[in-house]
């Protein structure tokens, strides 16, 4: 039995999850996370690591400001 997933984290210690899930049979339908920062000198925008491992995998990436908006609901 295959799942549908939806991930949703941020952090390093998050990234080690997905990329299990990602080579497993499930499926995963989009990830949230956190919208890419400004961070270091210039002010370079960043993506969070899962945002990135999303990415290497062709997953879909949200990055809502607020979870809580009728826009993101809409999804399902």
């Amino acid at each position: 039995m295959s799942f549908k997933i939806i991930f949703m984290g941020t952090p390093d210690f998050a990234v080690p999850s997905l990329k299990a899930l990602s080579e497993s049979k499930h499926e995963i339908i989009c990830v949230y996370t956190q919208p890419p920062k400004k961070k270091q000198r210039g002010q370079k925008i960043n993506k969070s690591p899962i945002h990135l491992t999303a990415e290497k995998f062709n997953i879909d990436v949200r990055t809502p400001k607020y979870l809580s908006t009728r826009e993101e609901h809409d999804f399902f």
